[in-house]
């Protein structure tokens, strides 16, 4: 029941914890990437799949929380609006998932680390794509589908969110609540899909549960630099990490 946890060395086990609490403190403080930072950096340290599976607990935890922080009303507000994207998202998510088990390791090293620096350099570059309320109507389909099957591979739907949100032109002030429900809905689908998939079994799951400690410790920092840091500065940093990441896994995908 606790093997995820016996079967790994003091070293790599003090690495996990440090990055999943880099990824809280930059959840806590720019509003989403933890399953990015995460999953690029346990993917380094174990096999991806468990990586995957690591991430489910802390993701969908920090979700809930991000969900209710600014109290329920703007959250079913936000659910009210988007719900042709969380409805495609949770479909693409729920299919895409149970093909992760099928891919052999090289191959998903190779699908994890693709998204993470195509996305992490769209926002780099400051790709800037304006969509009109009009198109919402299809768009917030096609887009959902893309995210939600992204998600369900690499378990990061949260840049392409953020640039839809972009390029939509949501309100600064309620993003952080728009993501909360979108990430908060897609987490209960990629536990459900994984527990279905194979992929979270009791082999897995107590890593997970043990990595919402530092999750939540990071968290707790992050909400304490969000008034203070220069958020330019700081979300670049972010990305160009999370662009040595994805190509480290790159690497590791091509040369074994």
């Amino acid at each position: 029941m606790i093997s995820s946890l016996i079967h790994l060395d003091l070293m790599t086990f003090a690495l996990a914890i440090v990055v999943t609490i880099v990824a809280g403190i930059v959840k806590g403080a720019v509003g989403f990437a933890m399953p990015l930072i995460m999953i690029s950096g346990l993917s380094i340290l174990i096999d991806p799949k468990l990586a995957i599976a690591a991430i489910i607990a802390p993701t969908l935890l920090s979700n809930g929380l991000q969900t209710f922080r600014y109290g329920l009303t703007d959250a079913l507000a936000a659910l009210r609006e988007f719900w042709r994207y969380l409805l495609m998202i949770c479909i693409a998510i729920s299919v895409a998932a149970q093909t992760v088990v099928l891919i052999p390791t090289n191959t998903l090293y190779l699908v994890l680390g693709f998204p993470v620096i195509m996305l992490s350099f769209i926002q780099l570059v400051g790709l800037n794509v304006h969509i009109t309320s009009r198109q919402r109507a299809w768009t917030d389909w096609i887009v959902g589908l893309v995210t939600g099957t992204l998600g369900g591979l690499s378990a990061s739907w949260g840049p392409p969110t953020v640039l839809y949100l972009l390029a939509i032109k949501a309100p600064k002030n309620r993003q952080i609540t728009i993501q909360g429900v979108i990430y908060g809905v897609g987490s209960i689908v990629f536990l459900m899909a994984h527990l279905k998939s194979g992929i979270l079994n009791a082999e897995s799951a107590p890593l997970s549960a043990f990595l919402v400690v530092p999750a939540f410790v990071g968290l707790w920092f992050g909400y304490k630099l969000q008034d203070r840091m220069n958020f330019v500065v700081f979300r670049r940093v972010t990305l160009v990490v999370l662009l040595l990441a994805g190509f480290n896994l790159i690497r590791r995908g091509i040369l074994g």
